[in-house]
């Protein structure tokens, strides 16, 4: 027993090979390889790049800074000059940064009691004791004193409230403020490095022309590796009015994708940039659609009462995001490309032998040569009768000439 096994372990088995004279599935069959081939070539390797190793766990640092002026004129601010300092939020430049187009201000707040605003649903009253008193207003701007403020009798009013007074006031702007805004420039500076091949770059022009960022504006086909973008032409290339997205603000989205072929050299490592509206909705006139937000200004007068200017800011806010990859050659993706291509092959040939076993009119002759039944108890019998028939030999050729068998 242990023999056999041996044995059979040391045995080699091939498969049985039929050549079949069928000319339609002949011609499937170089069809499927064909495909295969050409799937191999043109989609895995010239396509996909299927011999190289991928890196796309890429390291990115994003710096962002902003240059531009604007003039501003209103009844609660007067005359003002906005600069980088005051309209970008953080001032320091990272990769999300908030630019103002336009605000509401509040000015010289002073806390103490006040009506609060009619537009706080759940601060309306009729009766004092519609006020309760050390309640908080939800979504209101103070504590309740317990007073309903009306203009007369007749009509509903407000809760008193003891906060930052005059409360501030609840109304949308129809124009951005800061209408030059849409001339101001971002200049992107993104350092990226992929780790596995120990390959870094930035999207800089490499020149030695010290005046290049100064006369360069991003364009795709004039200037593809100026960083320098102009916020007008950022909104238009994402689909989006400048004036009609300042009113009541948004977000955008800046996309740097890097996409490196490392066979052909640094040379064809070059960034692509795309725009995209972040807070777009199905409708336009979603409530779901805008940017805000309120910081407050402190201060104190000669007899040292604290006072504040509320802004209620709208504008626009930049998302800076990177993404790519990185390909390099190595023989294992490209072994294991054509070990999978060659699997795909072998599927060729079971499918001929379905279509030869079951839909061809000679299937039942190509089955009997493709399979051979051999049973073994028949086997067996043969082996059996065979011994039987040597045997009964011996035993004549004994009995006829005895002389010869002592002999032998």
């Amino acid at each position: 027993m242990a023999t056999f096994a041996i044995n059979s372990l040391l045995n080699y088995k091939t498969e049985k090979y039929i050549d079949t004279k069928n000319k339609a599935v002949g011609v499937l069959h170089r069809l499927f390889q064909l495909s295969v081939i050409g799937y191999i070539i043109g989609w895995v390797f010239i396509v996909k790049q299927g011999y190289q190793e991928i890196d796309d766990a890429i390291q990115s640092s994003v710096i962002t800074k902003v240059k531009g002026t604007a003039v501003t004129n209103t009844s609660e601010s007067g005359l003002l000059v906005w600069g980088p300092e005051e309209y970008v939020i953080p001032p320091q430049g990272e990769d999300v940064l908030f630019v103002v187009t336009s605000f509401l201000e509040t000015p010289n707040q002073k806390m103490g009691y006040c009506a609060e605003s009619y537009k706080v649903a759940n601060a309306r009253c009729s009766v004092n004791k519609d006020c309760k008193k050390g309640k908080m207003v939800e979504s209101g701007h103070g504590v309740m004193s317990g007073k309903c403020i009306r203009n007369n009798e007749n009509s509903n009013g407000t809760c008193e409230i003891f906060g930052w007074c005059p409360t501030e006031k609840d109304i949308k702007p129809q124009k951005p403020l800061l209408k030059n805004a849409e001339n101001f420039t971002i200049y992107v500076k993104n350092f990226i490095q992929f780790p596995k091949f120990s390959f870094s770059k930035s999207n800089i022009l490499e020149t030695t022309d010290q005046s290049y960022l100064k006369k360069c504006r991003y364009d795709k086909k004039q200037y593809p590796y100026c960083p320098i973008f102009r916020l007008g032409d950022i909104t238009r290339r994402a689909g989006c009015n400048f004036q009609d997205m300042a009113t009541l603000g948004g977000a955008i989205g800046i996309v740097i994708q890097w996409d490196c072929d490392l066979d052909k050299g640094t040379s064809h490592c070059n960034p692509e940039y795309q725009f995209t509206r972040l807070d777009a909705t199905v409708s336009n006139k979603s409530i779901a659609a805008g940017f805000n937000f309120r910081h407050a200004r402190y201060f104190k007068n000669a007899a040292g009462e604290s006072y504040r200017s509320l802004c209620k800011v709208y504008g626009i806010r930049f998302h800076i995001l990177v993404h790519g990859k990185a390909g390099k050659f190595a023989i294992v993706p490209l072994v294991i490309n054509i070990g999978s291509g060659l699997a795909v092959m072998g599927a060729g040939t079971f499918f001929c032998d379905i279509v030869l076993l079951y839909l061809t009119t000679g299937r039942k002759s190509y089955k009997d040569k493709k399979f051979e039944v051999l049973k073994y108890e028949k086997q067996h019998t043969m082996e059996k009768d065979n011994q039987n028939s040597v045997t009964c030999q011996l035993l004549s050729v004994r009995r006829s000439c005895p002389n010869l068998i002592s002999q032998v």
